[in-house]
């Protein structure tokens, strides 16, 4: 007879193995119990954990709890009332779904669950070590549910070896409830570590509050709304001003249909919408919440469910994009002086994933989302001057240029300051615009315009630039002909170090074409963080084109050219940002002035 080698494992070990993926550390287990709270309705969730949940974690919830047949029938693998069909995955709204977590977290811990819905005069308690169940008793509590591990991996020694400091390990917890409670804004959470209280967040009337909640209102100043929509596809939320963003920590917070998930792709997505807004290595946070349709996401992927598949993950990065890029487009993104004591009203409500339009109970595919944005300024829209107590007093929706008054109408009062700023009067306060920062949008929102129709105009000289390079500049100025003759210079090479330019662009008066022309090769051929940050050649080319020549500083300009190049700047495409990431204006509203002035 032949010898089987081949065995079923028992269940103690089969759950050990499944908690491998499910439980990978401390922050794992609160995820998966926090998340079974919210998903039992409960409006206030308590997390309390001893050493970084290596010794303890305490979840208490005020949810719908359990009878005694479903706390005892939890504890087994794939037991669940989120799904009853493989059908039912195709857009659950529940975050858990598998009956997995708590057979796992029991596996490899010592486990008491304490549960009452309600019915009965009494609940029940479960203790369960290493996946066996030790005792189940009567136990009186009120209406939710407590779970409490402790001793996590004391049978699996390999396991605990790998958790990290306990430093670590809270600041991870902290992470994970941090996300789930932005994604639950009308939930109360309260975090303590070791009896020291880390988060205390009562239930917040939208996500923007939920934020101000957790890093004060000072960051929550600095975010303003984005959201794009398209063919069932939705994004809102919110984004840092470019002004405001800095390197180092970045806050980045995404969800889909209410969970919230990782996704490098489309963080790259967001900062490609800050494209020439920001200087390379500023990290701005943002905060975005997708609404896709459920046979368009697959939560199923990952064994933490920290991660997403879209089926057009092309789509989504594109609507973000866009989303980020009409943010930026907005008055709301320019520099200001005031501060800000929270952020722009953002309202995320998920219902009950139970729950149908009319709130009636329901399962399964039948679950519905509802998902509201209140943001003032939102939406791919650009506020112009005028819409914002403007300098005509007209109103100028979309991407158009700031009309100029007929010769009979008032045209705005302007100033230059220290030959360097022009001030711009408008019916809510002050503009200062940077003259300098503003041409550089303007030439380069004019060249890239001009490299899509075949290039713009230039001037031939009388008598051409005769300019000696270094090699590798030669090279550069050879391999990019075609594009520097679409910004306007006509260069022939004379042999050797040589160049001959022919041809100039003239983009203002006061140009200096051969020094522009070196400046821009130099950085062209030996790069810089401008040169860095643009995403191919025809950018680079006009990143420097508008730095190397614009008006500088300290030129002195007409009032007629002072109106041009305010009326120019609001028709450029991010008028509020030059290429370098600085603000071209900074507002300065009559309140603020008022407040300064003590007049509020």
């Amino acid at each position: 007879m032949a010898v089987r080698r081949i065995r079923v494992l028992a269940d103690v070990v089969a759950n050990q193995i499944a908690a491998g993926e499910a439980v990978e550390r401390p922050s794992s287990v609160v995820k998966e119990l926090v998340e079974n709270a919210i998903d039992a309705e409960a409006s206030r969730v308590e997390i309390a954990i001893e050493r970084g949940g290596k010794r303890r974690i305490r979840i208490v919830d005020d949810g719908i709890g359990m009878g005694r047949e479903d706390a005892l029938l939890c504890f087994d693998r794939h037991a669940t009332s989120k799904i009853e069909l493989a059908t039912d995955l195709t857009g659950v709204r529940t975050f858990g779904f598998r009956g997995e977590a708590i057979p796992s977290i029991a596996a490899v811990s010592r486990m008491t669950l304490e549960t009452w819905d309600g019915e009965g005069d009494s609940g029940t308690r479960v203790r369960v070590n290493g996946g066996r169940i030790d005792e189940v008793a009567d136990f009186v509590r009120r209406r939710g549910t407590t779970v409490e591990v402790r001793s996590l991996f004391h049978n699996a020694p390999v396991r605990a070896r790998f958790l990290k400091s306990v430093s670590s390990e809270t600041r991870a917890i902290n992470e994970v409830v941090t996300a789930l409670a932005l994604a639950n804004p009308q939930v109360s959470f309260v975090l303590t570590s070791d009896e020291r209280t880390l988060l205390d967040l009562p239930a917040a009337r939208d996500a923007a509050e939920r934020i101000t909640q957790v890093w004060g209102g000072e960051h929550g100043g600095t975010l303003i709304p984005a959201s794009a929509s398209a063919e069932g596809f939705e994004v809102v939320g919110l984004v840092q001003r470019p002004d405001a963003a800095r390197p180092g920590v970045r806050r980045s917070h995404l969800f889909v249909n209410g969970r919230p998930f990782r996704s490098p792709e489309l963080v790259r997505a967001v900062e490609r919408g800050y494209r020439t807004t920001i200087p390379q290595g500023v990290r701005p946070w943002l905060f975005l919440y997708l609404r896709v349709p459920g046979d368009h996401v697959d939560v199923n992927v990952h064994p933490a469910k920290a991660e997403v598949r879209f089926r057009d993950t092309h789509r989504v990065e594109a609507l973000i994009e866009r989303a980020v890029r009409a943010a930026l487009d907005a008055e709301a993104s320019s520099a200001t002086f005031e501060r800000r004591t929270g952020a722009p009203a953002l309202t995320v409500r998920e219902r009950h994933p139970y729950a149908t339009a009319s709130g009636d109970a329901a399962t399964g595919a039948d679950a519905q989302m509802a998902l509201f944005m209140a943001a003032p300024g939102a939406g791919s829209d650009r506020q112009t001057p005028a819409d914002a107590g403007g300098v005509d007093g007209t109103a100028d929706p979309g991407r158009t240029v700031t009309p100029l008054p007929d010769p009979g109408a008032r045209r705005p009062r302007l100033w230059q300051v220290l030959d360097t700023w022009v001030l711009v009067e408008t019916r809510d306060g002050i503009l200062i615009v940077d003259q300098h920062s503003a041409h550089e949008r303007i030439l380069f929102q004019r060249l890239m315009d001009g490299f899509d129709a075949g290039g713009q105009e230039s001037q031939r000289l009388l008598f051409p630039l005769t300019l000696r390079l270094t090699a590798p500049e030669v090279a550069l100025v050879e391999d990019n002909r075609s594009l520097l003759s679409q910004a306007g210079f006509e260069v022939d090479g004379f042999g050797g170090d040589t160049v001959i330019v022919h041809a100039v662009p003239n983009p203002h008066r006061y140009f200096d074409a051969e020094r522009a022309f070196r400046e821009m090769v130099h950085e062209l051929t030996h790069g810089s963080d401008l040169v860095r940050s643009a995403k191919n050649q025809h950018e680079r080319i006009a990143m420097t084109f508008a730095c190397k020549s614009a008006i500088k500083a300290g030129q002195k300009l007409s009032e007629a050219e002072m109106h041009e190049l305010f009326d120019q700047l609001f028709a450029t495409e991010l008028p509020h940002h030059d290429v370098h990431g600085r603000p071209t204006i900074v507002r300065l509203s009559r309140a603020e002035l008022e407040r300064k002035f003590g007049r509020s």
